[in-house]
């Protein structure tokens, strides 16, 4: 059977094999630098990995340590956001006692990219003689750092620092050189998190908003597929006596109403103009008789919306029932208007039973005594007719989930 390994003739110069494997080396340093770039913008996508990405940059940079940290303009305190080679006894003292000594905190006077070790940022002689290096740094055998700034803010500073042990030295050129390759990748990666989470969080804000109106919200696109709806949107379509989602489709129970709803919503993909800008109204009647209203509003190409929950929404649909919501909080109204227990009492009655008579007969009281009431109602509120008193009343409603 042939052996596989390959042999170097002996003709081969002296010198060969080791330039052989100073090339290998450069390949193999090549490699490990093109992976770390890849995991570093992983980590843009993905925080939690934040450590083991620390890890990777101070064994390529060269140090037993790693930190992405954050000061505040004129404190010295030095909060870390991810770290790696410091165990949770240094870190709980750190936290406790020694983030407010940390010279660290001068790296926000460097310009952003530029790498600086310690003896740039502070006095080194004095920097020795301090509690932080002291008390929390020489233990650890830490006795330089290698940093630079990634963000500068009015809210602060962000940069990253690789420690250097004591075994290695101080700060050197290829610490610095390494430092340098690995900085601008670290800055594209922490500014795509930040709008990430940006975004994210604006999602979330919009989505809870969403989900706190009482009324369902659909957002469409322009072949009526549902791009996005609230938690009362979903009871809905649950429910299916209104609306059914067919294949992603919004349905309406009612033909005549399917078919405004796909003239509506295609003329709105297309750019065309909608019946009015403030959307129109639609009525309906579910499949147990119940009647429900629904309001079509168009949105804008730039409307200031989540971009992660609409993406191709070109209409949103507010739906629900035809009844007059209880105010979220009478006693609201009954501050407003200086109102009595009993005039308040007398109001919602109106509001909820309707005249006079049905209102003495539901208080067990005569009628000249409900007139009596309403005639301050009046009064009081300004109103002119029990008409104008619900209307009073439903512009205290809450759109809002209880």
């Amino acid at each position: 059977m042939a052996s596989s390994i390959q042999y170097l003739p002996k003709s081969v110069p002296a010198g060969t094999v080791a330039r052989s494997d100073a090339g290998n080396e450069r390949q193999s340093q090549y490699q490990k630098a093109s992976r770390l770039i890849g995991d570093i913008y992983d980590a843009s996508l993905d925080p939690a990995t934040w450590t083991t990405v620390l890890e990777e940059i101070a064994e390529f940079v060269g140090g037993p340590a790693a930190m992405l940290a954050f000061t505040r303009p004129g404190l010295t305190v030095v909060e870390s956001y991810h770290q790696f080679g410091i165990d949770a006894r240094s870190m709980r003292l750190y936290s406790e006692t020694y983030s407010k000594f940390n010279p660290l905190a001068a790296v926000a006077l460097v310009g952003v990219g530029q790498v600086v070790s310690l003896p740039d940022l502070v006095s080194y002689e004095e920097f020795c003689k301090g509690r932080f290096y002291q008390e929390w740094a020489a233990p650890q055998g830490w006795i330089d750092v290698a940093s630079a700034v990634l963000e500068k803010s009015a809210a602060g500073c962000v940069f990253l620092s690789v420690v250097r042990g004591r075994t290695a030295g101080m700060v050197d050129d290829e610490m610095r050189r390494r430092m340098s390759l690995v900085i601008p990748h670290v800055r594209r990666a922490a500014l795509i998190g930040k709008t990430i989470d940006l975004k994210r969080a604006e999602s979330s804000t919009f989505a809870e908003a969403f989900n706190g109106l009482c009324s369902g919200l659909f957002l469409v696109d322009g072949r009526r597929h549902i791009v996005h709806a609230n938690a009362a949107g979903h009871a809905l379509l649950r429910e299916g006596s209104v609306f059914r989602s067919i294949n992603g489709e919004l349905n309406a129970g009612e033909a005549q109403i399917n078919r405004i709803l796909r003239d509506t919503f295609a003329a709105a993909d297309q750019g065309g103009a909608v019946r009015s800008a403030r959307g129109i109204a639609l009525p309906l009647q579910a499949s147990d008789g119940e009647r429900y209203v629904a309001h079509l509003l168009p949105l804008k190409s730039d409307a200031h919306l989540p971009a992660g929950a609409i993406n191709g929404a070109v209409a949103a649909l507010f739906v629900r029932k035809a009844v007059l919501e209880a105010p979220s909080a009478p006693e609201v109204i009954g501050r407003s208007y200086k109102l009595t227990p009993t005039e308040l009492r007398v109001l919602l009655a109106v509001v909820e039973i309707g005249g006079v008579p049905e209102v003495a007969a539901a208080l067990g009281v005569a009628e000249s005594t409900i007139k009596t009431h309403v005639s301050r109602l009046y009064e009081k509120t300004g109103a002119g007719r029990q008409a104008d008193l619900v209307k009073l009343v439903a512009g205290f409603s809450t759109p809002l989930a209880d």
